[in-house]
């Protein structure tokens, strides 16, 4: 009997890394849309019920709408994007380079001590290797939009199954893993919170930061659309999203429309925007979607959850956003799940 034991966790384990093998091009997207399900499953109960329990009619709305809030503005921009590149003049950037290096510019008296400092290091800019860096750059996006695009509707294939099939699988797993019903609930409805604030609050903050952005290039004659839908993807980026977007058009107008274009934008995105928008009325958001959307609030302090996805970018690309936090929240978890079960004298 042993031995039949033996043999049989043998052979378990044999067919699980011969599925992980089958499927270790998918299991990054997997993991994604499986997360993302998690996140959205007040969403999808809530559909569920609408639909009077119709779980296919149900899995079909809840991807509807994720693809029309988190992956279109995606496609969108890339597309536009890509659009833009294939007839844009190279030459606007070294040109705008060129007369920002050139510019002569005085300082206030107050601050006249930094005009030295601040000139030499204007002049020791290298040129040619910042017009390379763009160019690399920009053919790295070419190269891996196709790929990203390709990920998308993988996710979103996988999302739909995981919205479809995901309590059938939930109720599995709560049968085949050997903890106590109630923790495993509890580890489940902490990843579950702390996903869905993630997730909420990225949309929520993406769009509110974008819309603003749009206003103001609209102003000056841009695609408010466009830009704001560009702003709003690059936002979701930690710390220097906004950045990536608002620094290439204040230099473009400096160069173009003179300074006083230029520092409006430039004001205005690092104000309202980066100040006002991201470091006070963001904790708002969050918290609002902490109380309000979730079934109980997360126990995650926001400051870890910022790190964990800075961490997953850096780890894992950009989908680290979603990562980062999940497997933070794992982690603390199974900490918690060890110190009640050690305290209960089961190990």
């Amino acid at each position: 009997m042993k031995n039949g034991k033996t043999f049989l966790i043998a052979f378990i384990l044999i067919v699980l890394i011969l599925l992980f093998y089958l499927f270790k091009g998918f299991l990054l997207t997997i993991a994604i849309a499986s997360l993302m399900a998690v996140a959205t499953s007040n969403l999808n109960a809530k559909f569920l019920s609408l639909t009077q329990g119709r779980k296919f009619l149900t899995a079909i709305l809840t991807t509807a709408c994720m693809v029309i809030l988190f992956f279109a503005p995606f496609v969108y921009a890339m597309i536009e994007l890509a659009k833009g590149l294939k007839n844009f003049d190279i030459n606007l950037i070294s040109q705008t380079l060129e007369y920002v290096r050139a510019y002569q510019f005085t300082l206030p008296e107050s601050l006249s001590f930094l005009e030295p400092k601040i000139k030499e290091w204007i002049a020791g800019i290298d040129l040619n290797s910042l017009y390379r860096q763009i160019l690399g750059y920009v053919s790295t996006f070419t190269r891996s939009g196709a790929k990203f695009l390709v990920d998308m509707v993988l996710i979103c294939v996988f999302y739909f199954f995981a919205n479809l099939y995901g309590t059938e699988l939930v109720i599995y797993l709560k049968s085949i893993i050997p903890i106590e019903r109630k923790e495993l609930e509890e580890i489940l409805s902490e990843v579950s919170n702390v996903m869905a604030v993630v997730l909420y609050s990225m949309v929520i903050i993406a769009i509110f930061e974008g819309a603003l952005f749009g206003i103001i290039t609209l102003f000056y004659g841009y695609d408010g659309i466009l830009f704001g839908t560009i702003f709003a993807v690059s936002s979701l980026i930690p710390a220097i999203g906004g950045a990536l977007v608002y620094i290439p058009i204040s230099l473009y107008e400096f160069a173009s429309s003179g300074l006083s274009n230029a520092l409006v934008i430039f004001l205005y995105s690092l104000l309202v925007i980066s100040f006002v928008a991201d470091t006070l009325i963001k904790p708002l958001i969050i918290k609002w979607i902490n109380q309000k959307l979730v079934k109980t609030p997360a126990k995650i302090n926001e400051l870890l959850i910022f790190l964990s996805m800075v961490a997953g970018i850096s780890s894992f690309g950009f989908w680290g956003i979603i990562l980062g936090p999940a497997i933070l929240t794992f982690f603390i978890s199974t900490i918690r799940l060890y110190v009640l079960l050690k305290n209960k004298n089961l190990i």
